[in-house]
């Protein structure tokens, strides 16, 4: 047999899978996979479901339906005072890692240079070096997270082509300050550089911060890609529709990418998806708030079992050390270990580390309901006394 793709090939399962399929096997509750377990908004379910029976179920316009594009400009200048022409600075995508893989195959020749911080969510590299990219680490450890910018500035050169931005950031749980913003953005412009920004929990921020958007800086609107998230703004992960802003020129080669990998996505998702954008701004408060409040109760918990609980200033997750436990083994031995024994499932930090040598930290998941977090806690509480 001819072997497959040798970069694809080589990666095995993704260890979001694994720790669920564990969890089940066990019993336990999963904190590892980060979805949330409600419903989400009850008028965006029922805008989805009429526009199945009452609208169009054929093929959409390969960017996206009109009202959706429309909502998402307005998105944009609602949040970021940005002026964005839907009908040409557009792409609605299945889902933001369907836009994430359509901005990397659509800009990278072989041999480019990308710029990725570690940790990274897993699907990152794996697109980046089927795309042709060379991937250029830069890392960010715990407990500060704090960019490393002598490191940053020694991963540019001549053959960087572009960044790629998570923030808020999985799984570190922070949120890129301005004063970072401002330092990546002069290097994009020195070394004539894109960034692709993964945006996807930009209004789940939490202590008061405000999300800060890279393309809303002086001279980055030419520059920058932003990815946003359906899934993650209306708690819906499964629809998976995203959405791209970029100017024409950066988002022409990104939506010829998207017609050849999946083309078009759900016409009455779609349709919902766009009546949410439109709701009022209270419903976005009160997601960060719901969210903060769910940290804090994890956070909590956590902390009485006796983890040593690192800050997080958004997303879904909470990242902890397991050292005060007296665990002697790395975070991979640890998270199977506590879903066989605690029946708790969580994620170990180094599972998503292309380099590094963190071993000591455990991602849980705080986006589902308190009755769940509780009986997390308090599994966990019996196992370590």
């Amino acid at each position: 047999m001819k072997p497959a793709n040798s970069i694809l090939a080589g990666y095995g399962t993704t260890v979001f899978e694994v720790m669920s399929q564990l969890a089940r096997a066990h019993d336990a509750v999963n904190l590892g996979q980060g979805f949330p377990d409600d419903r989400g908004p009850e008028d965006v379910l029922r805008a989805a479901a009429d526009a199945v029976v009452d609208g169009s179920n054929q093929y959409p316009p390969m960017t996206g339906i009109p009202e959706l594009r429309r909502a998402v400009a307005a998105h944009g200048k609602r949040f970021y005072g940005l002026d964005v022409d839907w009908e040409r600075e557009v792409l609605v995508t299945s889902g933001a890692t369907e836009g994430l893989a359509s901005c990397l195959f659509g800009l990278i020749e072989p041999g480019d240079e990308v710029i990725l911080f570690d940790p990274l969510y897993d699907s990152y590299l794996p697109i980046v070096r089927r795309a042709g990219g060379i991937p250029k680490l830069v890392s960010l450890e715990p407990p500060a997270w704090e960019l490393p910018m002598d490191r940053l500035k020694a991963a540019f050169s001549d053959k960087t082509k572009l960044v790629l931005l998570n923030t808020p950031m999985n799984p570190a749980a922070k949120v890129f300050t301005r004063a970072e913003l401002q330092e990546i953005a002069a290097l994009l412009e020195k070394y004539d550089a894109y960034a692709v920004c993964d945006e996807v929990y930009e209004h789940i921020v939490f202590d008061g911060r405000r999300h800060e958007s890279l393309i809303t800086l002086p001279g980055m609107r030419e520059r920058c890609l932003k990815i946003g998230s359906a899934g993650k703004t209306f708690s819906l992960t499964g629809w998976k529709v995203g959405y791209v802003t970029a100017v024409p020129a950066l988002l022409q080669p990104v939506m010829r990418a998207h017609q050849f990998l999946v083309f078009t996505t759900p016409p009455n998702l779609q349709r919902a998806v766009a009546q949410g954008l439109e709701k009022d701004a209270s419903y976005f408060t009160e997601l960060a708030g719901g969210m903060q409040a769910k940290r804090d109760r994890l956070t909590a918990g956590l902390a009485r079992v006796g983890f040593d609980v690192l800050p997080c200033e958004g997303t879904y997750f909470v990242n902890a050390d397991f050292r005060p436990l007296g665990f002697k083994g790395d975070d991979e031995a640890f998270c199977k270990h506590i879903t066989a024994e605690a029946k708790v499932a969580a994620i170990p930090v180094s599972a998503l580390y292309a380099e590094g040598t963190v071993r000591n930290y455990a991602r849980f998941c705080f986006a589902k309901r308190d009755e769940v977090l509780d009986e997390a806690v308090d599994r966990l509480g019996r196992y370590f006394g």
